[in-house]
């Protein structure tokens, strides 16, 4: 069965899978040009969830980014309501916010993307990565879910009026589970916006559960992006 997610060359960022929902792909199943999309029909505006991997899928063949994450539901989920960018970091490299930024700014410009419902979540590299660019970039985001990840608690000011649910496993020894702990002590003391789950039994993967749990999508379409106060 061929993949519902094409694949995208970037020459100013990194190369990406696009899933568009049904009604956004011809019957054959390739992705209709997005500037007709947006420019040309009545296409409503569509939430948007950019993904960022982890270690294990960087490189260069975008089917690894397939593995695990939201990448896998939506193969199995041609209905789901959500444009979903999925990026591949190149081997022996981090998430770059800068790299990034352009990647959004390019798919904004292209898709029917809803500026006020972008939503950014990745798992344990990808969840550093999570943290870092909401931190850097906080406006841009709806609402986040960093997976198995951390950051610098220093920015918990930047984050602290974006609503975050964080996840992590108790027994993971990959990435320690103060990792997220710490982020999320920093949001509370600044009186943030944040949810923490933490999965007793889990090891590094806690990412199966949260991704293929219903609720977090009702959590991002709850969450439309808010502007700054204070």
């Amino acid at each position: 069965m061929p993949s519902i997610q094409q694949q995208v060359t970037s020459s100013d960022s990194y190369n990406y899978l696009l899933f568009l929902p049904d009604g956004l792909r011809s019957k054959g199943g390739d992705i209709y040009d997005g500037l007709r999309l947006r420019n040309e029909t009545q296409q409503p505006l569509l939430p948007t969830i950019l993904f960022l991997h982890g270690a294990g899928e960087r490189g260069s063949d975008l089917d690894n980014v397939k593995k695990q994450g939201v990448t896998q539901i939506v193969e199995k989920q041609p209905d789901f309501p959500f444009i979903v960018i999925s990026p591949q970091c190149p081997r022996g490299e981090y998430w770059n916010v800068e790299r990034l930024s352009i990647l959004l700014d390019e798919v904004i410009s292209s898709y029917p993307v809803d500026p006020d419902r972008v939503y950014l979540t990745g798992l344990s590299m990808g969840g550093y990565g999570t943290w870092h660019l909401a931190a850097a970039q906080p406006e841009r985001f709806a609402a986040i879910a960093p997976i198995c990840g951390g950051g610098n608690p220093q920015a918990a000011r930047k984050l602290k009026n974006l609503p975050v649910w964080a996840f992590h496993g108790a027994k993971d020894n990959v990435v320690p589970l103060s990792e997220s702990e710490i982020m999320v002590s920093a949001l509370k003391a600044r009186n943030g916006n944040v949810k923490f789950t933490v999965y007793p039994e889990a090891n590094h993967d806690s990412w199966t559960q949260t991704y293929n749990n219903p609720e977090l999508y009702d959590w991002f379409l709850q969450h439309p992006r808010q502007q700054a106060v204070g």
